[in-house]
């Protein structure tokens, strides 16, 4: 194989620190694993039934680009509620969240435009961003990770062509502040720039209601799905709504690229929308509880209000050193140089068991002390 033949992007993109610890955990004998942020419960039964359904009556075959009618319908639906006055929406189902997010910035991203991240970042953006020829244009958010609106506004240049806020976050957990996200909405509609927010995690959020800068900014562009909420990682469905000029040319380009969502999953996603989740939401709250009352008197952290991760600073040496040592005491967590610019914390996923959870506590405990 020839280095000639590999594009020049993918020098840019590096593997994914999460996907060696999903590797390195397969090669460990019993690990503690708090790594990976894929949720520990069974997707709900009614949505296993109703995907076994769809294969039983045949609903293999590709659908409509932009989603089956039923699922859509349910969407929109929603929508209209949540935004009244935002008639020129639409909504597009997805193959997964990210490939919402690859369609968008493909069909909006000129090369050399700039994207505002804030840092920490979901490990994918800035290569998403590469890879559609853009250009990553990081905030800092260190050490509380919160937004700075005058940071922000000092960052936009004329080649700034989109800003990507999620919320509630990953690595970190943080729920932006609804007054920090209407500031966002209003300086990216004043400044002519594309807000695209990642609301994933929408569903866990645990000591405020959920809010979305699309609430003041008919033009931001939102991206769900449901791999988080109902379990559902491995079955790759996401949505995204938006202004319908744009939402008209991802599904141009999906039918080039991901074809369709898939389609029986697309029937269980219409099933998932009327299961009631919430006794999930208050587990998931209380595995939040658990972990960061055991951890907050022996690291510096910022408790998560949302999502299912708490990132906080390595007590000694850098975060790869931490993290080095803590799978020397069979751990697994990730260092957040893979989510930062900086090497100074760890992300740990509290999407596990209690009985992992306090196992891993045990061992973050006793860490906590530099090793002599």
């Amino acid at each position: 194989m020839h280095d000639r033949w590999i594009a020049e992007r993918m020098r840019h993109i590096e593997v994914s620190g999460i996907r060696k610890a999903f590797d390195l955990a397969a090669s460990l004998k019993d690990p503690v694993n708090l790594s990976i942020g894929q949720p520990d419960f069974p997707v709900p039964a009614p949505i296993k039934q109703a995907a076994k359904a769809a294969i039983d009556a045949d609903k293999n075959g590709y659908t409509v680009t932009q989603g089956i009618p039923e699922l859509r319908a349910k969407l929109l639906a929603e929508l209209r509620r949540r935004y009244p006055a935002h008639s020129d929406r639409d909504v597009l189902i997805t193959s997964g969240t990210s490939g919402g997010l690859v369609l968008a910035l493909l069909c909006t991203l000129n090369p050399g435009d700039e994207v505002v991240i804030f840092d920490p970042y979901f490990v994918m953006y800035p290569h998403f961003i590469t890879m559609a020829g853009g250009v990553p244009v990081t905030i800092d958010t260190y050490p509380e990770f919160r937004i700075d609106i005058s940071k922000v506004r000092a960052a936009l240049t004329s080649r700034t062509k989109a800003i990507i806020v999620n919320s509630p976050g990953n690595p970190t957990g943080i729920v932006c502040r609804a007054d920090t996200l209407r500031a966002l909405a209003h300086l990216a509609k004043e400044r002519k720039i594309l807000l695209l927010s990642d609301e994933v995690y929408r569903a866990f959020c645990y000591d405020a209601p959920f809010a979305s800068p699309a609430q003041d900014n008919d033009e931001v562009v939102v991206f769900d799905g449901f791999s988080k909420a109902y379990g559902m990682t491995g079955w790759r469905l996401g949505y995204c709504h938006g202004p319908r000029r744009l939402i008209e040319e991802m599904t141009k380009l999906q039918q080039f690229t991901y074809v369709c969502a898939p389609s029986i999953v697309q029937y269980a996603g219409a099933v998932a929308l009327e299961c009631d989740i919430s006794a999930i939401v208050a587990d998931y709250k209380h595995k939040r509880e658990l972990i960061v009352s055991a951890l907050k008197d022996h690291y510096e952290l910022a408790a998560p209000g949302g999502a299912f991760y708490l990132f906080p600073k390595a007590p000694w040496g850098t975060g790869t050193d931490f993290v080095s040592e803590a799978i020397r005491n069979n751990l697994l967590i990730i260092p957040g140089g893979t989510f930062s610019k900086r090497d100074t914390h760890f992300r740990i996923s509290y999407a596990a068991s209690d009985s992992t959870l306090e196992r891993g506590v045990e061992i973050l405990r006793r860490l906590s002390k530099r090793p002599a």
